[in-house]
């Protein structure tokens, strides 16, 4: 088995200024490494990632009792067996079907179209500062029935989860600020959920607040964990892939311009940012038994870091995969936001995010309105974009010109 001294180390410079040629490196030389700093296991290959989030026999998240726990609190990810299948019936309803059309659409719509005013008559914008970075968080507290005002706090607290769980250095001052961030969001939390639960409404907080399966119900706690985790994984994926979607179109002109005048190709944009530019490039399992893996075999009770970005362009699975192509036939669009997906974006098996529907009609809804609002939209003179982090990763800009609305 290859050691991290003598590949591209995850926690560098070089590594977090282009993983994707550290990837290739992985995926043909060292498919299976043994990272000191993070102590564990680092796995780059499909056929690998896959196996990771699909054989719940062998690989679990236990993981997520000192990665995710600190910050959320005891949440749905960590659960397993019928717990998870009853917490999961609990809260899956709100994310599909009627709920999410009836509900949770206009919601989306009116969010789009209060960021998109701020800027449409001025001809320039920072999509990620103008829009991707508040759309997400903006619609889950409008969906859990929140006041708008507390919407600068939201984005607060989700900034230092996602950068609690991307702090894979172990920066002291980051992981107190996670800590603190935890503590806090308890404290807004739990006295809103006692009194939804006695003057309940039609907003998801509500529906959490009263939903019950096989008599159990979720208690306060339980509420708050859930919250806390969409807050972080429902804005920082859907962020992300927004401005990564229009990032990989403005820099493909053609594929702009074919989604601009055929708006049913946004989910196949979508489907082909998730596999190109992914939100999240790696995630945590735990074996349970010993795992024999391309390049050697992980012992029981190891952390496994999955690189979703280097599986994602794994040239077994996808051809050309270093090319972004919103017509390539490997990828299937239709299956692309559930548990049948053949990206690995959103995780695969019993822990799909529960949430991809959400991010599609967010991403749907989000994109329509842009382009409605910006049908000649261009990259700015000498603008370059460039992408940043390595737990989660995105553009950092996306600096656009165009024409004015009159």
């Amino acid at each position: 088995m290859t050691t991290a001294q003598q590949m591209p180390d995850i926690l560098s410079a070089e590594f977090a200024a282009d993983p994707y040629s550290a990837y290739r490196v992985m995926r043909e030389e060292a498919p299976l490494i043994w990272h000191e700093a993070t102590k564990s296991y680092i796995v780059s290959r499909y056929e690998d990632v896959e196996r990771a989030f699909k054989d719940g026999a062998s690989f679990s998240t236990d993981n997520y009792t000192w990665q995710i726990e600190p910050v959320h609190g005891r949440t749905i990810l960590q659960m397993s067996g019928r717990e998870h299948a009853v917490r999961r019936a609990l809260v899956a309803p709100a994310f599909r079907g009627s709920d999410l059309r009836e509900k949770f659409l206009p919601v989306i719509e009116r969010n789009a179209r209060e960021l998109i005013d701020a800027f449409r008559t001025t001809g320039t914008a920072d999509l990620v500062d103008a829009f991707a970075t508040r759309f997400p968080v903006n619609v889950i507290a409008d969906m859990l029935g929140l006041d708008k005002a507390d919407h600068d706090k939201f984005h607060r607290w989700y900034t230092s989860v996602i950068a609690f769980l991307g702090n894979l250095s172990g920066d002291p001052e980051v992981t107190a600020a996670g800590h603190r961030t935890r503590e806090e969001f308890a404290e807004y939390m739990i006295p809103i959920i006692r009194r939804r639960r006695e003057n309940p409404g039609d907003d998801l907080l509500s529906t959490l607040c009263a939903a019950e399966v096989d008599g159990v119900r979720m208690s306060d706690e339980d509420i708050k964990a859930f919250c806390s985790l969409l807050l972080a994984a429902g804005g920082e994926t859907t962020d992300k892939a927004i401005a990564a979607l229009f990032a990989n179109l403005l820099t493909h002109p053609d594929q702009l311009a074919a989604v601009r005048a055929d708006r049913s190709l946004i989910d196949r944009a979508f489907a082909e940012t998730l596999r190109y530019t992914p939100p999240v490039h790696m995630i945590m399992r735990q074996t349970t038994t010993e795992v024999a893996l391309s390049g050697g075999t992980i012992p029981a009770g190891a952390t496994v870091t999955c690189l979703i970005g280097a599986a994602n362009r794994d040239p077994e699975r996808y051809r050309n995969p270093d090319a972004f192509d919103i017509f390539r036939d490997d990828l299937t669009t239709t299956t692309a936001f559930s548990a049948a997906a053949d990206h690995l974006a959103f995780a695969l098996g019993r822990h799909f995010c529960v949430g991809a529907l959400l991010a599609r009609a967010e991403v749907e809804i989000g994109v329509n309105q842009l382009l409605d609002a910006m049908p000649d939209v261009r990259l700015a003179d000498g603008a370059e974009i460039v992408e940043q982090g390595v737990f989660t990763r995105g553009p950092k800009a996306v600096p656009v010109t165009f024409t004015p609305a009159g």
